[in-house]
C-alpha cells in the first residue's frame, strides 16, 4: 500500500507541477541563491542509509541517487539536478531533492530559509537523523507544495508551519516503523483553518494524541486527497467529508478507535481511493460502495468483517486494488468477483472462505499478485492461473487445493507460495523457465518424483527455496545434483529439505555453496550422520535436528542467531568455542549424549541466548554458578541431565526467565524459595532430583511469591512438612488466569528471526497418571504436582482459591485429615490424583461440581462412607476408590444403604456437608458420557520449521 500511496503523491506532484523537474532556463541563476544552495549541501554528509535504501528503493519503488553532486561551484543552478528556476528571472522556485542521500541533523539556520521566492519543496526519503523540525518553515510563504514525508524528523510540528496560506498540497507523513512527530490539537485547528487552499493533505502516522475528529469538518469542500493513516484518531469521524464531491483519496486505516456513521455513497462521488483498514465497523456500513464506480484502490483489511462476500463488489469495474484479508468472511468466492477486469492486485488471505475459486480461462487479464492463503479453500487450482500473463506473485498456501499443479504459459512469475495444500504429482517444467523467480515455496504437499536438481541452475535469481513435508526423492546421489545450480548461486538466502530423504555426510558441495547469502538452512528430519564443518558464513538459522549425526558437537558461524541440533546422537564435551558465538538467542542441544561440565562462560552468553535446551543427555557438575548480570535467558531447560546442586542464586539476573526446568538430575538442595522474586516465572519443574526440607519460607511474608507461576512441580523430592499454603496463597496467576488464549496458544511462542518458524517452550510433566512430554504448552494450563515426598498435615482450604488449576496431584505423601470441601471450587480440574497419603472422612459432595474431571484417584486412603454419585463420578472406575476399606456405593461392590453408621463425632465441616450425611444409595444415571477429555495432540517437534515470508508485504506475521 505504501507504494500506491507514494505514487499517489508523486502523480499529484508532477499532475499539478510538471515544471517541478529542472528545465531550460535564459538566465544564470543569482549567486546569493546558487551560495544558499551549496551551503545547504555541505551541511548534510551524502550517504545511502539502510533507512533511505529500504523507503526509496524497496517500499515507493523509486530511484534514489545523490542528485547533489552535480551542484558545482561556479555552474550555473538552474541546471543543477532537482533544482527549477524561473525563467524569466531566474529565481529558484522549486527544489526537488527527494531520494538524493541527503543525511545529519537539519540545521534550524539552514540556508534553505534564505529561497525567499521558492514555492515547491519536496524533501522526502531523506534521512535527518530525528532532528527537530524547523519552525522557520514557516517563512518559506510562497510555498504551494511541501512534502517532507518520511525524513525522519521527530518532536513536534512547529506551528508555524499553519502560516504557509498558500499550500495546495502538504505532506507530512511518516512510514509505520518511524512514529516520531506530534500534532497537538491547536496546531492542527491553526493548519485546518488557514490553509484554505490545501487540496492534497498527507498526516499519515503523525501522533495525535486526544485529537477530536470532528476538527477536519472544517476542510475545505475542494479537498481531494486525505491522508490520516494510523494517527491514532479515536471518536466519530465527520461524514461531511467522506460525502465531499471532489474527493478523490481517502486514507483512515489503521486507526483502531476511529468509528464511521453509516456509509451512504451516492453515485456522483469522483473517489478512487478508499482506505478504511484496520477500522472495526459492520458489513452494513459499506452497503453502497458499489456506487462508486471510478474506485481504483479498497482496502477493508483487518476491519471485522463477516459473513459472505458482497457479490456488488463486481461492478467496480475500476477497481486495480482489492484488499480484504484478514477478516472473519465465510462462503465461496462469489463469480461476480471475475468482472474486475482491470484488477492487478487482489488479497484475500487471512480468513474462512472455502470452495473452489472462480475459473474462466480469459479471467484477470492484468492480475499481477495473487493472495488467497490462510482459507479453507478447495479444488483444482483455476485455469487462468496459468494463463495470466502479468501474474507475478502466487500465494495460496494453507488451504486444501488437490490435483497437479499444471504448466505454467507466463514467464513473469517471480514468487509462487503454494505450501502446505494437498498438491499432488511432479513439478511442472515452466517453473525452471522462471529467470525473475525469487521464492518457490511447495512445503507440506503431496508432490512426487525425482528432482533434477540441474534444471534450478536456471534460475539465477531465487533466494527461497522450500521443498520440505513432500514425498520427491531426495536421496543423497540426486541430491548432489543441486551442486551445479547452489555453486551458481549468489542470492539464495532460505533452501528447506528438511522431511525428505537426505542420507550420510552433509555434501561437500552443500558446505561450499552460498557461503555469503545464505541466511536460513533447514535439512532437519532428515538421515543426516556427519557434519565436519559449518562454513556459511552469515547463517542466522541453522536446522539440524532429528537425524543420525554424531562425533563432537559441530561448532556454527559467529552471526548465528538460531542453531537447533537436537535429536542426534553428538557425543564428547561443549567446546568452549562455541561462546565465541555471540549472537546466538537460541540454543537447542537437547536429545543428545554430550557428556561433561557445562562451561564456565556460559554464564556471558546469556547476555544475548533467550532459549537454551539441553535436555536429555549426559551433563554433570555443578549448574552454572554465576549468571551475568543483563541475562536475557527466558527458557532454561536442563532435565534429563547429572546436575548437582545447591543452586545458585545468580539465576535471579535472569530477570526474563519465564521457564526453569531442571528435573531428573542429582540435585541435592533445600527449596530455593528466591526463586519466588523472578517476576516472569510460569513454570517451575525440579522433579525427580534429591531435594528435601520443609517449604516453609521464613523471609518477609510481604515478598513476592511466585506470582505468575501456572505450572509448579517438585514431585519425587524428600521435600517434608506441611504444604505451602502461603506459596498457593500467592498463586495469583492460578487463582486467576485471564490470559488471552485466542492472540497467543502457547507459551513461549517465537518468531525466529523473521523466518516464519516457531520455537516454543517444552516440559516433560505426569498428566492423567502418565508421562507427558509437552512440546507446546498451553497459556490456559496451570499445574501443581507436590507428589512423590513426604509432605504431612491437612491439604490447606486455601487450595480451593486456584480456580483456574487443570491438574493437582498431591499423591504419594502422608497427608491426613479430611479432603477440604474448597477443592469442590476448581471448577475446571480434569485430573485430581489424592492417592496414597492418609485422608479420613467422607468423599465431600462439593466434589460433584468438578465436572470437567476426566480422572480421579483417591486410591490407598482411609475413606469412608458413600462414594456421591451422579455427573462425572458416574464414569471413574473401580481404581479411583481402591485401598479405602470404609468406602461403599458405585462403582465398587459394596452397597451403600441407610443403616450404614453415622459419622465420627469430630467429623469437621471439611469432612462433608449434613448432605453428604444424609445422603443414600441413590444412583441416578442421567448419562453424562464419559467425561472431559483433554486432547493433548503432542509430537514431538520443538522447532516447527520456518516458512520465510516477504519483506516488503504487510501481512500482519502470518506464516506463508
Amino acid at each position: 500500500m505504501a507504494s500506491l500511496l507514494t505514487s499517489y503523491h508523486f502523480l499529484y506532484l508532477f499532475f499539478f507541477f510538471p515544471h517541478l523537474s529542472a528545465s531550460s532556463v535564459t538566465h544564470l541563476c543569482s549567486h546569493h541563491e546558487a551560495t544558499a544552495l551549496i551551503h545547504f549541501k555541505n551541511s548534510f554528509s551524502i550517504i545511502k542509509t539502510e533507512f533511505t535504501s529500504f523507503l526509496c528503493d524497496d517500499i515507493a519503488g523509486l530511484k534514489s541517487y545523490p542528485k547533489t553532486n552535480s551542484w558545482k561551484k561556479g555552474t550555473d543552478c538552474c541546471s543543477w539536478d532537482g533544482v527549477t528556476c524561473d525563467h524569466l528571472n531566474a529565481h529558484v522556485i522549486a527544489l526537488d531533492l527527494s531520494c538524493c542521500w541527503l543525511y545529519g541533523n537539519f540545521p534550524s539556520n539552514s540556508t534553505l530559509f534564505l529561497l525567499p521566492y521558492i514555492q515547491k519543496l519536496n524533501l522526502a526519503y531523506n534521512d535527518f537523523n530525528y532532528s527537530k523540525m524547523p519552525f522557520e518553515f514557516g517563512q518559506l510563504t510562497r510555498l504551494v507544495y511541501l512534502n517532507i514525508s518520511e525524513t525522519l524528523f521527530a518532536g513536534k510540528v512547529p506551528s508555524q508551519i499553519s502560516h504557509l496560506s498558500k499550500l495546495v498540497s502538504l505532506d507530512l507523513s511518516h512510514n509505520v516503523f518511524f512514529d516520531q512527530l506530534t500534532l497537538d490539537k491547536n496546531i492542527l485547528e491553526g493548519l485546518v483553518h488557514n490553509l484554505t487552499e490545501v487540496r492534497h493533505l498527507f498526516l499519515d502516522r503523525i501522533i495525535m494524541p486526544s485529537i477530536n475528529p470532528n476538527v477536519f469538518m472544517n476542510l475545505s469542500s475542494s479537498i481531494k486527497s486525505l491522508s490520516l493513516g494510523g494517527c491514532d484518531l479515536q471518536g466519530k469521524f465527520p461524514s461531511n467529508i467522506l460525502h465531499s464531491p471532489n474527493l478523490n483519496l481517502l486514507n483512515l486505516g489503521y486507526n483502531r478507535n476511529l468509528s464511521l456513521d453509516l456509509l451512504k455513497f451516492n453515485q456522483s462521488g469522483n473517489l478512487e481511493h478508499l482506505d478504511l483498514s484496520w477500522m472495526s465497523f459492520f458489513t452494513k456500513l459499506i452497503d453502497s460502495i458499489d456506487n462508486l464506480h471510478d474506485l481504483k484502490y479498497l482496502d477493508l483489511s483487518h476491519s471485522n468483517l463477516r459473513g459472505s462476500i458482497s457479490r456488488s463488489l463486481g461492478n467496480l469495474l475500476q477497481l486495480t486494488y482489492l484488499d480484504l484479508s484478514w477478516n472473519q468472511l465465510s462462503g465461496q468466492v462469489p463469480l461476480s468477483i471475475l468482472n474486475l477486469t482491470q484488477l492487478q492486485h487482489l488479497i484475500i488471505a487471512e480468513n474462512s472462505l472455502e470452495g473452489p475459486i472462480p475459473d474462466e480461462v480469459a479471467a484477470f487479464p492484468n492480475l499481477m499478485s495473487l493472495d488467497l492463503s490462510n482459507n479453507l479453500l478447495n479444488g483444482k487450482l483455476p485455469s487462468w492461473l496459468y494463463t495470466a500473463s502479468s501474474l507475478t506473485e502466487i500465494y495460496l498456501s494453507q488451504n486444501q487445493f488437490s490435483g497437479h499443479i499444471k504448466e505454467f504459459q507466463s514467464k513473469s512469475l517471480e514468487m509462487i507460495v503454494l505450501g502446505n495444500n494437498k498438491l499432488q504429482g511432479p513439478l511442472p517444467s515452466s517453473i525452471f523457465q522462471f529467470l525473475n523467480l525469487t521464492w518457490l515455496l511447495l512445503y507440506s504437499n503431496n508432490l512426487s518424483g525425482v528432482i533434477e536438481f540441474s534444471m534450478f541452475s536456471n534460475l539465477p535469481n531465487l533466494e527461497y527455496l522450500d521443498l520440505s513435508l513432500n514425498s520427491l526423492s531426495l536421496s543423497s546421489n540426486n541430491v548432489s545434483q543441486f551442486s551445479p545450480f547452489l555453486k551458481g548461486s549468489k542470492k539464495l538466502k532460505a533452501l528447506d529439505l528438511s522431511n525428505n530423504r537426505i542420507e550420510g555426510k552433509i555434501p561437500q558441495w552443500l558446505q561450499e555453496v552460498t557461503c555469503d547469502s545464505l541466511s536460513y538452512l533447514n535439512l532437519s528430519h532428515n538421515s543426516l550422520t556427519e557434519v565436519e564443518q559449518l562454513p556459511w558464513k552469515n547463517i542466522n538459522i541453522l536446522d539440524l535436528s532429528s537425524n543420525l549425526i554424531h562425533g563432537n558437537l559441530p561448532i556454527p558461524s559467529s552471526t548465528i542467531n538460531v542453531f537447533l541440533i537436537s535429536n542426534n546422537s553428538l557425543g564428547g564435551k561443549i567446546s568452549s568455542l562455541i561462546c565465541n558465538v555471540s549472537a546466538l538467542q537460541v540454543l537447542d542441544l537437547s536429545h543428545n549424549k554430550l557428556i561433561g561440565t557445562i562451561p564456565q562462560c556460559f554464564g556471558n552468553l546469556s547476555n544475548n541466548l533467550e532459549f537454551l535446551n539441553l535436555k536429555k543427555n549426559k551433563f554433570y557438575g555443578m549448574i552454572l554458578p554465576t549468571f551475568a548480570k543483563g541475562c536475557q535467558l527466558s527458557y532454561l531447560n536442563l532435565n534429563g541431565n547429572q546436575f548437582e546442586g545447591p543452586l545458585s542464586p545468580s539465576i535471579l539476573n535472569c530477570r526474563s526467565l519465564e521457564v526453569l526446568d531442571l528435573g531428573n538430575n542429582k540435585i541435592n538442595d533445600t527449596f530455593p524459595h528466591w526463586l519466588g522474586s523472578l517476576p516472569r516465572l510460569q513454570v517451575l519443574v525440579l522433579k525427580s532430583n534429591q531435594m528435601h526440607g520443609s517449604l516453609h519460607d521464613h523471609s518477609s511474608k510481604s515478598s513476592p511469591c511466585f506470582s505468575k507461576i501456572q505450572i509448579f512441580d517438585l514431585s519425587s523430592n524428600y521435600f517434608s512438612g506441611p504444604l505451602p499454603g502461603r506459596y498457593i496463597n500467592s498463586f495469583k496467576a492460578i487463582i486467576n488466569l485471564t490470559k488471552d488464549a485466542s492472540t497467543m496458544t502457547y507459551m513461549g511462542v517465537q518468531d525466529v528471526n523473521g523466518s516464519g518458524g516457531f520455537y516454543s517452550y517444552s516440559i516433560g510433566i505426569v498428566m492423567k497418571g502418565q508421562d507427558i512430554a509437552l512440546n507446546k504448552i498451553f497459556v490456559m494450563w496451570a499445574i501443581i504436582d507436590l507428589s512423590n515426598n513426604k509432605f504431612d498435615g491437612e491439604i490447606p482450604k486455601v487450595i480451593g482459591k486456584l480456580r483456574s488449576l487443570k491438574g493437582l496431584n498431591l499423591s504419594h505423601n502422608n497427608l491426613n485429615g479430611y479432603i477440604p470441601t474448597s477443592i469442590g471450587s476448581l471448577t475446571n480440574l480434569e485430573w485430581l490424583d489424592l492417592s496414597s497419603n492418609k485422608l479420613v472422612g467422607r468423599i465431600p459432595r462439593e466434589l460433584l461440581n468438578l465436572t470437567a474431571l476426566s480422572m480421579l484417584n483417591l486410591s490407598t486412603n482411609e475413606l469412608v462412607g458413600c462414594i456421591p454419585q451422579g455427573k462425572q463420578f458416574n464414569t471413574f472406575g473401580n481404581t479411583s476408590y481402591e485401598g479405602n476399606k470404609g468406602l461403599h456405593g458405585f462403582p465398587l461392590s459394596s452397597d451403600c444403604n441407610n443403616n450404614e453408621l453415622p459419622p465420627p463425632s469430630n467429623l469437621s465441616e471439611e469432612g462433608g456437608s449434613k448432605s453428604n450425611i444424609d445422603f443414600g444409595w441413590k444412583v441416578v444415571l442421567l448419562g453424562y458420557g464419559c467425561g472431559v477429555v483433554l486432547g493433548l495432540g503432542v509430537g514431538y517437534v520443538v522447532f516447527q520449521t520456518g516458512k520465510p515470508m516477504t519483506g516488503n508485504r504487510s501481512n500482519g506475521g502470518r506464516r506463508i
